[in-house]
């Protein structure tokens, strides 16, 4: 190949990419805008529901960052999660200054962040990763679930946490209750909006270029001079928070936790989740959670006793036929590309 054919396939590349960027934009624009007319025409149960899902793919979105930009699947996210929202029960029951679903939301925040940065750091600085990062993440989910059984005093061990729906307080502008379906509904889908863009801006400014050079070659980018370690304690940190802030979120909104949330089950749920929408694209693990979430909830609902059989076999699907997920798949038809998934 001489050079003008070099930079003929170069520019094509960027020009493709630069195309699916501004089509993921689009299909994005036209999901949030279909969600934010959906209380016009549909009330009722869906109304009070579709917010948790929303939730579970902001969940879904913290781990699609870890498995589909670092490489290292985690199979703690729901140990995340299940902080996040006992730390806006306890914020919501123990405190009675201020905004206290305000606090919870920055204790949960913080947790996440400071867990996942402090268990990161010591993984990946002694070089852990693969099935081990695996086997470790799982044992976070355990000891999660394990501990919010044993403190009952304070949790209320396997009978859960209620929680009270949160206020929005603008000091002497005044309050907005949440405690309708509608105002909680909006709020969390501007909340969700907020995030995705977030999390887009960051996967594709020179943090998630870097993840991504360390996921396709660690080696080479330790040569270059990226301090890799630090690199992906970062990002962990970023999906930790995350997951927190579903979990806080999501205690608010159904009134409930339990420690059940925090269990390997929901764990695993939450990698089939990525796995499925696609977990090189946080619009793909949004949508995979919200998508594949509802779905189990209708599966239960009609065949309670082989839902997880059905969505077993999805999964087995998927990862048979579209190594990328439904969105690697749909971006290599959109780019006339052949290869598997990242």
């Amino acid at each position: 190949m001489n050079n003008t054919q070099g930079d003929k396939q170069i520019l094509h590349l960027s020009l493709n990419k630069s195309w699916l960027k501004q089509k993921e934009a689009f299909v994005a624009l036209v999901i949030f805008v279909s969600l934010a007319i959906i209380p016009i025409f549909i009330s009722g149960y869906t109304i009070y529901i579709l917010p948790q899902y929303m939730l579970f793919g902001v969940l879904a979105m913290s781990l699609g960052l870890m498995w589909g930009f670092v490489g290292n699947v985690s199979f703690g996210q729901a140990a995340f999660f299940v902080i996040g929202a006992y730390a806006m029960g306890l914020s919501m029951k123990g405190l009675t200054w201020g905004n206290p679903a305000y606090i919870g939301i920055f204790l949960a925040i913080m947790l996440g962040g400071f867990v996942a940065a402090l268990c990161g750091y010591f993984l990946f600085s002694a070089g852990v990763r693969g099935s081990y990062f695996v086997l470790i993440t799982l044992a976070l989910s355990i000891i999660a679930e394990q501990v919010a059984v044993s403190q009952s005093h304070i949790t209320g061990g396997w009978n859960g946490m209620f929680i009270d729906r949160m206020q929005l307080s603008f000091g002497p502008f005044g309050k907005i209750d949440l405690n309708g379906d509608i105002p909680i509904y909006y709020v969390i889908l501007i909340v969700t909006t907020f995030l995705y863009c977030l999390m887009r801006m960051l996967i594709h400014s020179k943090f998630g270029r870097v993840l991504v050079g360390i996921r396709e070659n660690e080696d080479r980018a330790l040569a270059l001079g990226f301090n890799t370690t630090l690199y992906k304690t970062a990002a962990f940190a970023i999906s930790g928070s995350l997951a927190c802030l579903a979990g806080a979120l999501y205690a608010t909104h159904a009134n409930f936790v339990a420690p059940s949330s925090g269990g390997v089950l929901f764990s695993t749920e939450v990698v089939v989740w990525v796995a499925i929408g696609g977990r090189a694209s946080i619009l793909g693990a949004l949508v995979g959670g919200i998508t594949v979430s509802s779905m189990s909830n209708y599966l239960s609902a009609i065949t309670p006793e082989y839902w997880q059989f059905f969505l077993g076999l999805l999964f087995i699907f998927v990862i048979l036929f579209f190594k990328g997920g439904v969105a690697g798949a749909l971006s290599r038809v959109f780019n006339g590309n052949k290869k598997g998934g990242p």
